[in-house]
């Protein structure tokens, strides 16, 4: 992973803590929600306030995220909603961080200007011991407050000040008077300066979780479904229809079409859909040729044409599916029939423009693993996994192509892979055909498990 590190493709963006005050701060915070301290003197931590450094001093990376759920985070500044999300257990969690920052941004700037915030992401789960126990995960609730719990006397303290307001000879009251003076102290002055965090329940749905191998729940779409990456045998009994995992192509292929959820590269709007499938074939050509000990990085177009005749032998059918339809792109070539059974179909495929498209993008990254771009920018875990069984070879292609092509421009990058001209369609009315699979489900009799 040094290759990666050091070109800034993993642990990239991190907050540096390196003040003693900061770091004073982070510590009282680390004792007020895990009772464990920290003795160093400077480190890096993600939206959520983990630490890479911390977790190897702690002997623990889920310090601050016990059992994958409810997890807990550390606020030192509002710049950490820049920062990515470490070990996550659930994809929603990561937004729901930055949306709660940026909702709160004014009061949370207020609060880190003197102490830290420290909080947690609550659910009704307190550990996950079976997969069905991911649907009572309907609402995430954060909970925060500063380690000196400034938010609980300010709300105490408005209390007071609405009993004295209403309170008949409250001015009498000399222990009512005296709590609140205590308490002003403590919060300060919440008529001029009123510190009140809001939007603080997100509901979760869709969300895709590392537990139990890997699961994407689909609850909210038309047609719901769980797809597992692992065995889906091993799931038992689910409250909920459907169930496929990565083995079930042509029913992950109909969930993903009847519920609009991807549109194919080469019909998307303003995409360069044969550069794209150029790319990928790229992508598989370096992976077939990665063996061989040659060195891959800085290699031209002519370059990878030639590769690919020396290692024709060992290319998979994705190539030779991808081909075709370049072929069909540029040249005006017949059109490739790539049915869902075909090992290229799912590089054919982004996420069409709705709000669940990173969720959909992530699976398609999994389904995909030879589209080593896609994979890192969609599905960061899974890209880290399968890069430390790669030849020396590949990984020095891929940290040279990403910091290249990718790390120069990353919002450029995605917006060519993954953004989406407003649609123009409109809405068209439903067939037969449709109006069928809404009363019996797209995939006829599945089983669950």
């Amino acid at each position: 992973m040094k290759r990666l590190i050091e070109r800034g493709l993993m642990f990239g963006n991190l907050v540096h803590v390196a003040t003693p005050a900061l770091v004073e701060r982070y510590d009282r915070a680390l004792v007020h929600l895990t009772g464990k301290h920290t003795t160093l003197s400077d480190f890096h931590i993600d939206i959520s306030g983990y630490s890479p450094e911390i977790g190897d001093e702690l002997g623990d990376h889920l310090y601050l995220n016990q059992h994958g759920v409810n997890r807990q985070f550390i606020l030192l500044t509002t710049e950490q909603k820049r920062a990515p999300l470490l070990n996550a257990t659930f994809s929603t969690s990561h937004d729901i961080l930055r949306r709660f920052i940026d909702a709160n941004e004014a009061p949370l700037f207020a609060l880190t200007a003197v102490d830290a915030v420290a909080g947690e992401l609550v659910n009704s789960v307190i550990q996950i011991r079976e997969p069905r126990q991911l649907f009572d995960i309907r609402t995430i609730r954060i909970e925060a407050d500063t380690t000196a719990g400034t938010l609980r006397h300010a709300s105490e303290l408005t209390r007071l000040v609405d009993r004295f307001r209403e309170q008949e000879d409250a001015w009498f009251d000399d222990v009512l008077i005296a709590d609140m003076i205590t308490l002003a102290g403590k919060s300060g002055d919440i008529t001029r300066n009123p510190v009140k965090l809001r939007e603080t329940g997100f509901e979760q749905r869709n969300f895709w979780t590392s537990h139990f191998g890997g699961l994407y729940v689909f609850q909210s779409v038309e047609h719901p479904a769980v797809i597992a990456a692992g065995d889906k045998s091993d799931l038992g009994e689910l409250p909920i229809k459907y169930l496929f995992d990565f083995a079930d192509r042509n029913r992950i292929a109909k969930f993903l079409s009847y519920n609009d959820l991807v549109e194919p590269i080469v019909k998307a709007p303003g995409l360069d859909a044969a550069a794209i499938l150029r790319q990928k074939m790229d992508f598989i050509v370096i992976d077939a040729a990665s063996g061989g000990g040659m060195d891959l990085t800085g290699l031209s177009r002519a370059d990878l044409r030639r590769l690919a005749r020396q290692h024709h032998d060992r290319l998979p059918l994705e190539h030779e599916g991808l081909a075709e339809l370049l072929n069909w792109a540029e040249n005006g070539g017949s059109w490739p029939r790539i049915a869902s059974d075909h090992p290229a179909y799912f590089y054919t495929l982004r996420a069409a423009n709705t709000p669940d498209r990173d969720l959909v993008n992530q699976m398609l990254a999994e389904l995909t693993p030879y589209d080593i771009r896609q994979l890192f920018i969609c599905n960061k875990p899974v890209f880290y996994r399968r890069y430390q069984a790669w030849a020396d070879t590949k990984k020095d292609y891929v940290v040279d192509f990403l910091s290249r092509e990718y790390q120069v421009d990353k919002a450029g990058a995605r917006a060519a892979l993954f953004g989406h001209e407003p649609d123009m369609t409109g809405d068209l009315p439903a067939g037969p055909a449709d109006d069928l699979i809404r009363r019996v489900g797209p995939w006829g009799a599945v089983g669950r498990g």
